[in-house]
């Protein structure tokens, strides 16, 4: 396995990865599959703020899983911190990527001088809590009955990772 920072080359496996998530998970709180004018958008948001995308690849050059962190909220005072999210190709689960990818999240945040890494993981999604717990993440709220999909309610649980940069925040 070999970590890189993924540009929109990537935009195909990365779209695929997303798609099934829709299609048969509740790590996406999607209905529709996203199209390749979408991930344009989204690869152009991600390089605008400067966030990474952070991928993880196997010895044949197939993309395994990725991950990346954007905006929380669009207020000033949340500069500091960001939402991440990360996904692995169903194929290669359980294999550590996903603990690769959420080293390589953590040491990027901090690199950028990021205080609070935030993931809104579904409630019944027992792996990705496992990881995040793993990680020194800490449960800091669950919304209840937020999304509907394949015919229930989902509640999403919110987790945070406080980190120690940066050294000298400032206002405004």
């Amino acid at each position: 396995m070999q970590v890189i920072q993924c540009d929109a080359k990537w935009a195909d496996q990365i779209l695929a990865i997303f798609n099934d998530a829709i299609a048969n998970t509740t790590a996406l709180y999607d209905y529709h599959a996203r199209t390749m004018d979408s991930m344009h958008a989204w690869f152009d948001d991600k390089r605008k703020g400067n966030y990474p995308i952070i991928g993880v690849v196997n010895e044949a050059g197939r993309l395994m899983g990725f991950g990346t962190y954007g905006v929380f909220r669009v207020r000033p005072a949340y500069k500091y911190t960001v939402e991440h999210s990360l996904y692995v190709d169903a194929q290669f689960r359980g294999q550590g990527v996903g603990k690769l990818l959420m080293r390589e999240i953590i040491a990027a945040a901090q690199g950028q001088n990021y205080h609070v890494l935030v993931g809104g993981v579904d409630s019944q999604n027992a792996v990705s809590i496992a990881l995040h717990k793993q990680f020194g993440f800490t449960h800091c709220g669950t919304i209840r009955q937020a999304g509907f999909k394949f015919g229930r309610w989902l509640d999403l649980d919110f987790y945070q990772l406080i980190l120690k940069t940066p050294e000298k925040p400032v206002d405004g």
